[in-house]
């Protein structure tokens, strides 16, 4: 097993095959959503492009099939994270159930589902339906001793009591700013244009790592994309492995993870 570097290819193999088992401290999984469809246009778009809907191949099941790959892809997660191991999973109101109901049945015992509340929300565009501002992360874990670090979580809450202590940490994240990822820390092409359609903001990765592991532990990032889990694992002394099926993402991830190396800009 080699760790803080990235496997190219399916991550259900790459878990079963190359990944030792029960040797994950922490999981932060961000899968296909299987939301692709119909174009829709968006005009200035700050995040990065004219369309506000994924529409990869990669994010298109029939519903079978993702109910199907949901299974195999938590099952291989179950295998490799140690006994007191936590999984992460982020979602929308489109694939939680699945989520959910599989985890459970894999015998994952559900501690919360974060709400990430996203400050700069993408407009409605059919005015059908109220605007959809949030996503979920549902914290799974494994055995009864799972790594919960209070205090270091705590004070990441910039909420404070009268005499000036910091809150605890709520689950609905509407207190931390964290919005859709834009400006410097966006990931963006030569054209301008967004090069991930679901790169998550690093501040949600560093509660995550903080609140679930230690110094020295190995996170695991099984769709690794642009390399946002590695990147802030890296930062926080944390050991990583990344697993990606995408060529283009897998070179963005290694040159934004080799400039954290080399101290040297994107």
């Amino acid at each position: 097993m080699i760790i803080n570097d990235i496997y190219h290819g399916d991550c259900v193999q790459i878990m079963k095959e190359q990944i030792e088992k029960n040797s994950i401290s922490l999981i932060f999984a961000d899968p296909p959503y299987n939301l692709s469809g119909n174009i829709l246009k968006l005009e200035n778009n700050q995040t990065g492009g004219a369309f506000y809907k994924v529409n990869e191949v990669w994010d298109t099941f029939t519903y079978d099939d993702y109910v199907r790959f949901t299974e195999q892809w938590l099952k291989a997660c179950q295998e490799v994270l140690k006994e007191n191991g936590s999984l992460y999973i982020s979602c929308t109101q489109h694939n939680i159930g699945e989520i959910l109901t599989i985890g459970k049945q894999l015998g994952f015992k559900l501690n919360n589902i974060l709400t990430w509340y996203k400050t700069n929300a993408m407009p409605n565009i059919t005015k059908r339906t109220y605007t959809h501002s949030v996503e979920f992360v549902c914290w799974f874990v494994k055995g009864k001793k799972w790594v919960f670090n209070y205090e270091e979580v705590k004070r990441l809450n910039p909420n404070k009591t009268k005499n000036g202590e910091h809150k605890q940490m709520r689950d609905f994240l509407d207190f931390i700013e964290l919005p859709i990822v834009q400006g410097k820390e966006r990931l963006r092409g030569e054209d301008g244009r967004a090069l991930h359609p679901t790169q998550k903001p690093e501040k949600l990765l560093e509660l995550i790592v903080k609140a679930s592991s230690n110094e020295g532990d190995v996170v695991l990032d099984p769709f690794f994309g642009t390399g946002t889990t590695g990147y802030v694992a890296q930062k926080l002394n944390r050991n990583w492995i990344g697993i990606e099926q995408n060529t283009e993402y897998l070179k963005i991830a290694n040159k934004r993870i080799q400039s954290l190396n080399e101290e040297l800009p994107l």
